[in-house]
């Protein structure tokens, strides 16, 4: 009993501080989804424009954090260590909260893993806090170092591709988690998270060996969770690999 309330405490304590709903979200109690071929424009262009203004949001961020920590540094009163603090204080939000800056809804939630048919080897749904709270404290860690190693900037390269790298993970998960399209989850989750972790670990890495070395965790995780969203798409219909048109139609 100690066990089992030990572990509701744990996974209530992860699921608060990454956000996770662990509640029924119906989308209508009177209407299903019927899926049908046709590309829904509509919302490529929703998708894109949600990430395009999401990495313009995150850039000015950037930006802001930049000037503020340039008054620090150059304001004899504040001590050095207190630059370093807001440093991280900024990373830990951005790791942990970057949907904050999305227009698009990338509520956090177990409802589609928990509905669909996945493959014996998966991972249960308690992991993915767990690990993405790990990777978390993994890119604030190699993020400051690289910070330091910029001379205290972050209008930099590795910075950009970074929130770039978040922006691209936020959408996905409105894809996947939020209107469960497992078929456009596949090529984006691909192209989009997986395809730009690894490159913001090679440019940590050539800014700092140590941050490049921490961060590769996360594309570990994130091969993982690629090679999941594809066989999660293959064992549900393996409906077409692009977001198609959803129909509203009555029970």
């Amino acid at each position: 009993m100690n066990k089992s309330q030990n572990s509701g405490i744990l996974e209530q304590l992860v699921n608060t501080i990454m956000g996770v709903k662990t509640g029924n979200q119906q989308q209508s109690p009177n209407t299903s989804i019927a899926a049908t071929q046709e590309l829904d424009i509509k919302a490529v262009v929703v998708y894109k424009l949600g990430t395009i203004l999401q990495i313009g949001a995150m850039i000015l961020a950037l930006m802001g954090m930049e000037q503020l920590i340039i008054l620090i540094d150059n304001n004899s009163s504040f001590p050095n260590w207190f630059s370093t603090l807001l440093t991280a204080l900024f990373f830990i939000l951005l790791s942990i909260r970057s949907r904050i800056f999305s227009l698009l809804d990338n509520t956090r939630s177990r409802q589609t893993y928990d509905q669909v048919i996945r493959p014996r080897w998966s991972p249960p749904p308690l992991a993915f806090p767990i690990v993405w709270m790990i990777i978390a404290v993994l890119r604030v860690i190699s993020s400051v170092l690289v910070w330091q190693q910029m001379n205290h900037q972050f209008l930099v390269t590795p910075f950009i591709l970074f929130v770039v790298h978040l922006a691209l993970g936020d959408t996905w998960n409105t894809i996947f988690t939020v209107e469960r399209r497992l078929g456009a989850a596949v090529p984006v989750v691909i192209l989009g998270p997986w395809l730009s972790a690894l490159v913001v670990t090679a440019i940590y890495w050539q800014t700092s060996p140590v941050a490049g070395m921490i961060l590769s965790f996360s594309c570990v995780w994130l091969t993982v969770a690629a090679v999941l969203v594809l066989r999660i798409w293959q064992l549900n219909g393996s409906e077409p690999l692009y977001p198609v048109k959803l129909t509203p139609v009555e029970e």
